[in-house]
């Protein structure tokens, strides 16, 4: 990259920064977990409110927008269809609880943004939208036009991309900013099913965990009988009557494809009521199954584990429990490579549940890779190396993004994990979820440099 050009994007980035700030403000502002379907409004009213949102962005930055039936919407430069696209979400997982402040007010502490969604992906959101801005003002001339996508269903099984591809043409190449640099040329394949008990409530009255399948709970609470029981450190232990006690576990919540470093609640009360002798016959059979799974995060006390050179070793979580008709329910979130399959995966847990209960598939995803040697790939690499001077490789993950629907995609940024952050800054899904304001500068240039040099490519 000439100097010119370097100090050009510098200034751009360094011009919008608090416009930058201000516009994620605008979005994290809105709560938008999806909800139930209304007319315009096919995942809520909440997801349709951030869109509308983005679209006012959009159009002040000087660009076009359009809607894709209220499924998905794009902000974009340039017509035609065959286009280059970033993809992002405006949707959120529950903000749950924990937080230091108001998650759906933007707060700024130490140069980092706190608030639900600010990383994931909202902030990201807005950076895609001031690359686009950076090439409408400079007036350059496109080989190809550039979609900024904004998807709207992402936390909740990628309907709106499924409904995208399947009626609007593909993208030339896309880039999902929903994960690490400097860039993610494969995703794990990805088992989310529930286990639902076919015995009655027996010694549990109520059990109630989680916020979402794919979110490691920090917080979860019973209702058991018991004549007295005692709290620990993460549990306490609360009278309610006599021969009643309610519990309540505390843990250390995440993103379900990285349980490294987190506790779950879940298993915490799952623990607590082995130790306690809380549990009876068939029901604690079933607790046993349960243990398996929050005991070890790698899936080899369930026998499911697995592992290749590609994707490292599998995962599995329970995200949510609880009581439905008077029958428990516990969700699987299993993130595997490729020497393994959602098939065999369910097999063994109802192999492990026998008549106890009965385990469903709700959705199942084989894993994903792209060469490192696609010349896009090596565009985006080369762009974020030299924004940054470092000689960083890509790499593959356990999380599921866009990237993986497309047919020409990858997961580019803009999350560090490997850099270190302040105790105060929060993971993605989990309480004051942060994202340092000069890393988003950083990746703005990266983005609109990548986008220049796609550019170049012949597709």
């Amino acid at each position: 990259m000439n100097e010119e050009l370097r100090r050009d994007i510098d200034s751009f980035a360094e011009k919008n920064r608090e416009n930058i700030i201000r516009d994620i403000s605008r979005l994290v502002a809105v709560n938008s977990v999806a909800g139930e379907s209304e007319e315009g409004a096919p995942y809520g009213s909440g997801p349709a409110e951030a869109l509308r949102v983005a679209f006012d962005i959009a159009h002040e930055l000087g660009l076009e927008t359009a809607s894709y039936e209220g499924k998905m919407g794009c902000a974009m430069t340039g017509a035609g269809d065959r286009y280059l696209a970033t993809i992002t979400h405006l949707d959120i997982v529950p903000a749950g609880d924990g937080w230091s402040g108001d998650p759906f007010t933007l707060s700024e502490r130490e140069g980092y943004l706190i608030g639900r969604g600010v990383m994931d992906d909202k902030g990201p959101s807005v950076l895609c939208l001031y690359a686009l801005k950076y090439l409408k003002e400079r007036d350059i001339e496109l080989k190809y036009p550039i979609r900024a996508l904004l998807g709207l269903s992402e936390e909740t099984g990628m309907d709106d991309v499924v409904y995208y591809l399947d009626n609007y043409p593909a993208p030339l190449f896309c880039f999902s900013p929903d994960a690490n640099f400097p860039l993610c040329n494969g995703e794990k394949g990805g088992f989310h099913g529930r286990i639902i008990s076919k015995i009655a409530l027996d010694n549990i009255i109520d059990i109630q965990g989680g916020i979402a399948g794919n979110v490691i709970p920090d917080k979860a609470c019973a209702t058991v009988k018991a004549q007295s029981l005692r709290s620990t450190e993460r549990v306490e232990a609360v009278r309610k009557s006599d021969g009643v006690w309610e519990l309540h576990a505390r843990g250390i919540g995440g993103h379900a494809s990285q349980p490294e470093g987190t506790i779950n609640a879940i298993g915490l009360l799952v623990d607590y009521m082995f130790e306690n002798d809380l549990l009876r016959g068939e029901e604690k059979s079933l607790f046993e199954l349960f243990a398996l799974m929050h005991r070890a995060s790698d899936g080899s006390l369930l026998g499911i584990d697995a592992s290749d050179d590609a994707f490292g070793p599998l995962t599995v979580i329970g995200g949510v429990i609880g009581v439905e008709d008077g029958h428990i329910f516990q969700t699987v979130d299993s993130r595997y490579p490729t020497s393994t399959d959602g098939g065999r995966i369910a097999a063994r847990l109802q192999e492990l549940a026998g008549n106890l209960a009965q385990v469903i598939t709700d959705s199942d995803s084989v894993p994903f890779y792209m060469s490192i040697d696609n010349p896009a790939v090596q565009v985006c690499i080369n762009a974020y190396n030299t924004i940054t001077g470092e000689n960083a490789k890509p790499y593959t993950i356990g999380g599921g993004t866009y990237a993986r629907q497309f047919p020409n995609a990858v997961s580019f940024g803009p999350e560090h994990p490997e850099r270190p952050q302040p105790d105060f800054a929060g993971p993605i899904h989990g309480a004051d979820e942060a994202a340092s304001v000069e890393f988003f500068m950083e990746t703005l240039k990266v983005y609109i440099l990548a986008l220049l040099e796609l550019e170049k490519l012949e597709f």
